[in-house]
């Protein structure tokens, strides 16, 4: 079994060594000779297409960022150390990707010019542009004549294939710490090189990097061309997603340009790993699917690969539905990650956005534990990353590490040190980082001249805006308060290297993170590892933490928490850090420290793929295709040879064809009460049929069968077999209550939703809009009303679930299973275990045809011992006693559909009876064939005749 690790950029690259260029690590200052002048150009005709260039590419996307000098710097102003072939990349966990297409040693991008800024304004330019051709007698422009040196001196350069320093770097230590452990053993990373190849296709050169990253690195290499992969990295994910996923909207013509004009790049980005995937994947190979830059790489891989095991996790936050929504093509983005079978998010509260955002775009049913589709269960988990504490115990005790330690404290002896590094855009949050250090230092007046905050901040392509505001508090700070001996503020604008960032983890007195919005810091797990004290006389530093991290809902309350919106609590948390007992230190330290150890990169790989792996059996035990038919004759058999049974019969789609609650009843289901009566006839059979209705039409509907008994409103009243009253299982205090509260919503959506009505059951509401007047704003109105309910009445511990031209909202705690658990019970109280019988049911029947069905399947189940667990379990998760485990477990699904069942049954109602007929006639007839064709009245007719008097005509 191979798993398969795709992420959007390989572990690895290649680095080409060119003429006359200076070797990787260096840059030459002196400027080469001039060999000869230049050549006065001619006129040039006015052309609609852009002015020849000077380079020999196209010019790149016209995005608002500044380039950077350094031809070997990054997007993050980092220049990348010299990196040797089968070396490692050692740097902070929360790395970024280098600027694409732009080092000396790698060719250069193909990719053509992005929408214009306003396309209005292109129009008016291309007009002015004919005009001038018009004058000067052009009629009809010249396209711009490329030069193919370029490609030929990569084509056949020497390269080397060394460690990429872009990518995701935790997910990266994470695989290597699984692999380390003895955890991960096969594994096969797929992604791109990182770099422009459209200067390499159709060479060999190109073939033999493929060759040598598959067999020597355990790498397959997607390629697309420059177009696609700038469209879709530069413009889709950096223009569209990034700011959405981080609350964000991008709303500008710019952005909808990009938005349009992207999409399709995406695609086909997306594509070029879903066919790469297919190509090499064979039966049993795992696919694990890596953040937002591929959300639809699961669906196009499971529409080739229908029984492939697919994981998809993402490593940034999912925005609510009211941000997600804004994106245009938000229903392709989400139908692509639901072709995994498990989905991973950082935390609970990403897991909640994502429910709620398909429940309410797609209409998929949500539950705890994932989506129920129309064919199929996706699992939806939250796992957060850790970081590899073995892995950063080595590097920190590096000589380079402590030499960079001794540097610092003399440079700050006599200081406490607030320490920060942050890319330097608006998510991050280092505007209101510096605002906070300057209020504290206007209250604190006595901790002027005794603190210092080092600021490490990397640039991007953020707008200019941003860099010079800070820039300016910065100077305002540091003119403030600052002296020949002191600077309040030491404000770095780079990255500096991983030995000097270990170093002044190690030396803080605090870290401060106050991010708008992110996924997981990992900067906070380096920096409490780094305070444990073995390798500096500084230990169990202060962790100031912004709210709005994924991290914040790790640590328990342990950290400092702050809004960094209010300035005034980010400076009261600085003077907390400072001035904290060394006990209150510790004990905030030591909690931190365990939630670090214990969610570790390792842990989050091993748990991801045995969840995965776990999900994927029990997703593919319930699909339709691999439940089988029931089988009659075994039924007889195992019916033949107990003597407690027990049946839970669903009433609406299995034993009568009625389906919605709300219908009339026009007179009661003769054949069906004809079936119950026999079977109820056997002492050794007990009957229960669970309904939605309420208790009232039950007992009108079964007045004429005795010794029936009844479970209403979906599990919320239970009917014992012979009695005459109803028990409410549910608490009628909890019920009001939440009615009140859920009433008001259903009100204000039925304002909006002529035609529509709302039904009141004693435990239940139900928002009916099949008879409204325009149904598919009906729709739309229900799914709103759905996810607004859940979202609001989270607490109350109820539900809303969008059915066929309904949205029912029940309580969560009292359903079909936790009846069918009390009727359990109460047998076992009344039927003592004898030398005989084991257990109060040594036979237990379930037949249904809805989802809520599904719950009291898979209770069934667990008490036979089915489910592919060696324990069994309630539906609460609880072991069940051995004792209270059934002989013979049946549980049986009407339809084509998914299910937990063990047997299917297709025949709908007819079946459900015809069955039942045959289990009564097994004992007249022992010669019973397995085919459903209608049996012979027996001699059963003359029993119910006298037992009933007389007898309608059959309905069905």
């Amino acid at each position: 079994m191979t798993v398969f690790l795709v992420s959007l950029f390989l572990p690895k690259t290649v680095h080409f060594t060119l003429p006359g260029t200076p070797p990787r690590g260096s840059i030459s200052r002196t400027s080469r000779p001039v060999t000869e002048k230049k050549v006065a150009s001619e006129a040039v005709a006015p052309s609609l297409f852009q002015p020849p260039q000077t380079s020999i590419t196209p010019p790149h996307t016209p995005t608002e960022e500044r380039k950077s000098s350094d031809p070997f710097a990054n997007e993050d102003g980092v220049r990348p150390p010299p990196l040797e072939t089968g070396t490692s990349l050692r740097a902070p966990i929360d790395r970024s990707s280098p600027q694409w297409g732009g080092r000396s040693d790698q060719p250069m991008s193909r990719a053509n010019s992005p929408p214009p800024l306003s396309l209005i304004d292109s129009n008016m330019h291309l007009k002015q542009k004919a005009t001038e051709m018009g004058r000067a007698g052009v009629t009809q422009p010249r396209a711009v004549a490329r030069s193919d040196s370029h490609d030929r001196v990569f084509a056949h350069a020497n390269y080397r294939i060394v460690s990429a320093d872009q990518g995701n770097g935790g997910l990266r230590n994470a695989a290597e710490a699984a692999s380390r452990d003895g955890k991960l053993d096969d594994y096969t990373w797929v992604g791109t090189l990182g770099m422009p190849t459209d200067a390499l296709q159709g060479t060999q050169q190109l073939q033999d990097i493929e060759d040598r990253m598959a067999t020597e690195h355990d790498m397959l290499t997607v390629f697309c061309s420059d177009k696609d992969f700038d469209g879709h990295y530069s413009h889709f994910c950096k223009q569209i997603l990034w700011p959405v996923f981080h609350y964000q909207i991008p709303d500008n013509p710019k952005s909808k340009a990009y938005e349009d004009h992207s999409w399709k790049y995406y695609v086909n980005v997306n594509q070029a790993f879903a066919d790469k995937i297919v190509k090499n994947w064979k039966r049993g190979d795992v696919i694990w699917v890596h953040d937002y830059h591929l959300l639809l790489v699961p669906g196009m891989v499971r529409k080739k690969i229908p029984d492939a095991q697919i994981g998809f996790f993402l490593h940034v936050a999912f925005p609510s539905s009211e941000v997600f929504r804004c994106l245009a093509v938000r229903k392709e983005l989400l139908e692509g990650m639901l072709g995994a079978n498990l989905i991973g998010f950082q935390i609970h509260e990403y897991t909640r956005h994502f429910l709620q955002t398909c429940s309410r775009l797609l209409s998929a049913e949500a539950t705890p534990d994932g989506l129920q589709l129309e064919d199929r269960f996706v699992d939806v988990v939250s796992l957060p990353i850790g970081i590899d504490p073995v892995s950063l115990s080595v590097h920190r005790e590096e000589d380079e590490v402590l030499k960079w330690m001794a540097i610092m404290r003399e440079r700050y002896a006599g200081k406490r040190l607030i320490v920060a590094r942050d890319k330097l855009d608006h998510v991050r949050g280092v505007r209101q980082k510096l605002l906070s250090y300057e209020l504290f230092l206007n209250k604190n007046p006595e901790w002027r001249d005794n603190v210092v905050l080092i600021q490490v901040a990397l640039s991007t392509s953020e707008k200019s805006e941003l860099d010079a505001t800070v820039s300016d508090i910065v100077t305002r700070v540091n003119s403030s308060w600052a002296n020949l001996a002191y600077q309040p503020v030491v404000y770095l604008k780079q990255d500096i290297p991983y030995a000097q960032y270990l170093a002044l983890l190690s030396i803080a007195d605090a870290l401060m993170i106050t991010s708008q919005r992110e996924g997981m810091n990992l900067t906070s797990h380096e920096y409490l590892f780094c305070q444990d004290g073995k390798i500096s006389e500084k230990k169990h530093g202060s962790l100031i933490l912004s709210e709005f991290t994924g991290t914040s809902s790790l640590f328990g309350g342990n950290e400092l928490s702050v809004n960094p919106w209010d300035y005034n609590s980010c400076a009261d948390a600085i003077k907390t850090a400072l001035e904290m007992g060394d006990d209150e230190k510790q004990r905030r330290w030591e909690n931190l420290f365990d939630a670090v150890n214990h969610h570790t990169g390792s842990h989050w790989f091993t748990e991801f793929m045995s969840r995965l792996d776990r999900v994927y059996e029990e997703q593919h035990r319930r699909e339709q295709t691999a439940v089988p038919r029931l089988s009659m004759s075994t039924l007889i058999k195992q019916y033949k040879s107990t003597e407690r049974r027990l049946f839970i019969l669903d009433f609406e789609g299995t034993l009568v064809s009625w389906g919605p609650v709300n219908q009339i009843i026009p007179m009661s289901p003769q054949r069906t009460l004809d079936v119950l009566n026999d079977l109820l006839l056997d002492e050794r059979n007990t009957v229960y049929v669970m309904s939605g209705r309420r208790p009232e039409e039950l007992d009108r509907l079964f007045r004429r069968v005795p010794n029936l008994g009844l479970i209403a409103e979906n599990g919320c009243f239970l009917k014992d077999c012979g009695s005459d009253t109803w028990t409410e299982m549910a608490d009628s205090d909890q019920i009001r209550s939440w009615k009140e509260s859920v009433k008001n919503i259903m009100t204000y959506y039925l304002e909006r939703t002529p035609g529509a009505q709302i039904e009141d059951r004693r435990c239940s509401l139900i928002f009916h809009y099949k008879s409204a007047e325009d149904y598919e704003s009906a729709c739309r109105q229900a799914s709103d009303c759905a996810s607004h309910i859940n979202d609001a009445c989270e607490q109350q511990r109820v539900h809303a679930i969008a059915m066929d031209g309904c949205v029912l909202v029940e309580p969560i705690d009292w359903t079909k299973s936790t009846a069918a658990q009390r009727i359990f019970s109460d047998l076992k109280a009344k039927l003592a275990p004898d030398e005989q019988h084991a257990s109060p049911v040594d036979f237990l029947m379930v037949i249904g045809d809805g989802r809520d069905d599904e719950k009291v399947f898979k209770w069934a189940n667990n008490l036979g011992g089915i489910g592919g667990t060696s324990s069994a379990a309630t539906d609460d998760g609880e072991e069940v006693d051995p004792q209270q485990l059934v002989k013979e477990v049946v549980t049986v699904s009407l339809g084509n559909r998914n299910t937990e069942a063990t047997a299917t049954l297709t025949q709908g109602v007819s079946g459900t009876l015809l069955l039942l007929f045959s289990l009564l006639n097994s004992f007249a007839f022992e010669s019973t064939t397995t085919s459903m064709m209608s049996p012979r009245r027996s001699r059963q007719d003359a029993r119910r005749g006298s037992a009933r008097g007389s007898k309608s005509d059959d309905l069905n």
